[in-house]
């Protein structure tokens, strides 16, 4: 049976973690990686060896690091037959009446002018490589996800792992740090207007045409598909937060 598409980005988004702020680091990854939908509920972690190996720390390194994603709500640790850690995150909030206010100004310039560069570069650069048989059909399940995907928190998930696809294909590690850089910062900012429903259907729209751009090697088209997608995302942001 073919792996679940959000499970095969694992390997690509965990990477071992930089710097001398290994414990930070690790729990940065995880959290990014099961806010992304790249872990989803009821996904298990992967085991301890395995899991400590990919993110280059030590054993009691991670298993701190999975305390505080317990403490955080994030996972639960089951013991027994069939334990093990797993995601008990469902998806973020959307819209909340309360909270604090999202990157405004020069910050929220900063953010979407970056996920204008990184994301159509990714987006042409996954239309320029080999692409294998299995990545075409993780592309094709990723978009059908995202039209599929049951309310908004699963909706913006699937869409978040979409994108952590793209970038995966352009077969550039540090394009995908960068796209899940710019996803992390996006999932930030929707939580912060509401969900229109007809702009959900431009964005089903628009991811049709990237990835099909992508997957018949049409590289400027894709560019061109994604900077279209990004900037009427941008258009909505700068409208609800200014």
């Amino acid at each position: 049976m073919t792996a679940q598409p959000h499970l095969q980005l694992v390997e690509t988004v965990l990477r071992p973690a930089r710097g001398t702020n290994v414990f930070e680091s690790t729990v940065e990854q995880l959290a990014t990686a099961i806010r992304l939908g790249v872990l989803v509920d009821g996904d298990h972690l992967p085991p301890e060896r395995e899991l400590a190996d990919r993110l280059g720390v030590a054993r009691n390194t991670l298993r701190d690091a999975i305390a505080a994603l317990r403490d955080a709500g994030l996972v639960q640790t089951r013991r027994g037959r069939g334990g093990g850690t797993v995601v008990t995150y469902a998806g973020p909030s959307v819209a909340p009446a309360e909270g604090p206010r999202p990157r405004v100004g020069i910050a929220l310039a900063d953010a979407l002018d970056f996920r204008r560069v990184v994301e159509p570069g990714a987006a042409r650069l996954a239309a320029l490589q080999p692409i294998s048989g299995e990545q075409r059909a993780g592309l094709v399940a990723a978009v059908q996800d995202v039209r599929a995907a049951d309310g908004d928190s699963a909706h913006r998930l699937a869409d978040s792992r979409l994108h952590l696809a793209i970038a995966t294909a352009s077969g550039s590690p540090m394009l995908v740090e960068a796209v899940t850089r710019a996803q992390s910062a996006l999932g930030e900012l929707l939580a912060a207007i509401p969900v229109l429903r007809t702009n959900i259907q431009h964005s089903h729209d628009q991811h049709d045409a990237i990835v099909d751009a992508i997957l018949c090697g049409a590289a400027d088209a894709a560019r061109s598909a994604m900077e279209e997608h990004c900037d009427a995302t941008s258009a909505l942001l700068r409208g609800f937060i200014g």
